[in-house]
């Protein structure tokens, strides 16, 4: 395939809002698109204007940002939907129309020809108010071929400049994906986009499919947000377009992990540890083999750079790990361990691992200083803890830390006794050492009603990023000693200027 620019048209606004249990207010909205812009997205799709107010004043908000970036709304095929769009001051609409039998049959309750008018008059509608209307076709996938070339050329002919097809419930395969968006592309005059859904797992690849035959803009999703099981993810397309297919867009790689850990944090959504180009794993390196070869020479496990996509490589120490990353990540630390001690150290790891336990980075640390004589300062020490919760109360929690010479008091609220006690804590961390909660997890590792429960937190001060584990039989206590644990590793790290 020869060298060409392939638009990034974005709906984490929109499509990934619709993600359920996501709904972002306007001033997230305006932060991440802002971010998006930032990072080289073509066309923003803000929201639906039809929606509600709050989502018209996110709209507005963005559309008075002076971006870079082509603002949309999305609408239906309705005079009403284009004029809330106009409303907000958007660049353009993305009008989308069903148009296969079950969705004419089964939502719309109307025949080919009545949606055909509708689809019309409104592209018709939103072209004399100074519009730019990209039509979709929605299911298109599951539509009569001939039927969609008749929607799009008939929009086409009252103006609209470029047309989608939608795989909204992810039924396409590349093969295809290539032999639609071919013929499609063929059949009309203006840029083709691809709108590939996720239920099978072939989003990314459908996406990229209909690029090589010849669609001109790709529709994504950051962290692959959207119905049901999401949208083609904007990282993984743009990275397989510029590897693989020498495919430019205006995507600024180095700002991937960036925004896609803005877009985890506003909307609340883990990003899976697995996750492709951007999950916490994605270049994390435990067994013994992958962490020497990669070690002596990146390439030999990582495909690309951590630093193409503004990520970090990571060695995870657990049964697997060998002593070249032990020795590594001693030396990283500013570290000169004789054999022996490297050896003990390993030993003392794989040993935590053999009991099927998490090495986190606190313990190892904590290994370390003990294996090699350095001796951790508890720079940040629990002195009081009070939970109040019950029926028709708030929980609330007070605590009493003690960080260097000085007594920090905070109180916090929460859904539950444990989420207002690490409130708290987090508002007296982020408050004296800008340390911030990423993960929090929790297991009961021993059966009954007393039974002790294990949680392990990921902490980040902007720099480095820890994990940390706490035990006990009362969960609220194992929470609390897992954040501090975490907080007294990165604090003595930076103290003694190590990793």
């Amino acid at each position: 395939m020869s060298k060409r620019m392939v638009k990034i048209f974005d709906t984490t606004l929109r499509d990934g809002e619709q993600t359920p249990g996501i709904a972002l207010a306007p001033e997230q909205k305006l932060e991440v698109a802002k971010a998006l812009d930032d990072l080289g997205v073509d066309v923003i799709e803000a929201g639906a204007a039809i929606t509600s107010e709050g989502e018209r004043q996110a709209i507005k908000m963005i559309s008075s940002a002076n971006l870079n970036a082509e603002i949309c709304s999305f609408t239906r095929a309705l005079r009403a939907d284009v004029d809330a769009a106009l409303a907000c001051d958007v660049d353009s609409i993305h009008l989308v129309v069903p148009t296969s039998d079950i969705h004419l049959q089964y939502k719309l309750k109307k025949s080919r020809a009545e949606v055909k008018e509708m689809a019309l008059d409104a592209v018709r509608y939103a072209v004399d108010h100074g519009l730019i209307v990209e039509l979709s076709a929605e299911d298109a996938t599951r539509s009569d071929l001939a039927f969609i070339k008749e929607i799009f050329l008939g929009g086409i002919g009252e103006g609209a400049q470029r047309v989608c097809i939608c795989d909204t419930v992810g039924v396409l395969t590349p093969e295809r994906a290539h032999e639609l968006f071919a013929e499609v592309v063929k059949a009309v005059n203006v840029p083709v986009a691809a709108h590939c859904h996720n239920d099978f797992g072939m989003a990314t690849a459908n996406t990229v499919a209909a690029v090589r035959a010849g669609a001109q803009e790709v529709h994504v999703t950051v962290n692959g947000l959207g119905e049901r099981a999401g949208n083609a993810a904007l990282e993984e397309v743009v990275l397989a377009l510029a590897q693989f297919y020498d495919v430019q867009t205006k995507i600024r790689l180095k700002g991937l992990y960036e925004i896609s850990r803005l877009v985890e944090r506003h909307t609340g959504l883990p990003v899976s540890p697995t996750k492709a180009v951007v999950g916490e794993n994605a270049f994390s390196h435990e067994a013994g083999i992958h962490t020497a070869g990669v070690l002596a020479y990146p390439p030999t496990y990582e495909p690309i750079a951590p630093k193409m996509v503004g990520h970090h490589r990571r060695l995870v120490f657990g049964k697997h790990v060998g002593s070249h990353a032990i020795e590594s990540e001693l030396r990283r630390m500013g570290l000169e361990p004789t054999k022996e001690q490297v050896r003990e150290i390993f030993e003392q790891v794989k040993k935590l691992g053999d009991r099927g336990k998490l090495v986190t980075d606190a313990e190892l640390r904590a290994i370390v200083d003990a294996v090699m004589g350095r001796i951790l300062e508890e720079m940040v020490k629990l002195e009081e803890l009070t939970v109040l919760s019950g029926n028709k109360v708030t929980p609330t929690a007070s605590v009493r830390l003690k960080f260097e010479d000085k007594q920090v008091t905070e109180s916090g609220l929460g859904v539950g006794p444990v989420d207002a006690a690490i409130n708290a804590i987090r508002k007296v961390v982020e408050g004296m050492s800008n340390i911030r909660l990423q993960e929090y997890h929790v297991d009961a590792i021993s059966g009954g009603t007393d039974a002790v429960v294990d949680v392990v937190v990921k902490l980040t001060d902007g720099k480095r990023i820890v994990t940390a584990r706490g035990t006990s039989g009362d969960i609220i206590m194992a929470s609390v000693q897992a954040m501090l644990n975490g907080v007294n590793r990165l604090l003595w790290d930076r103290k003694i200027g190590g990793a």
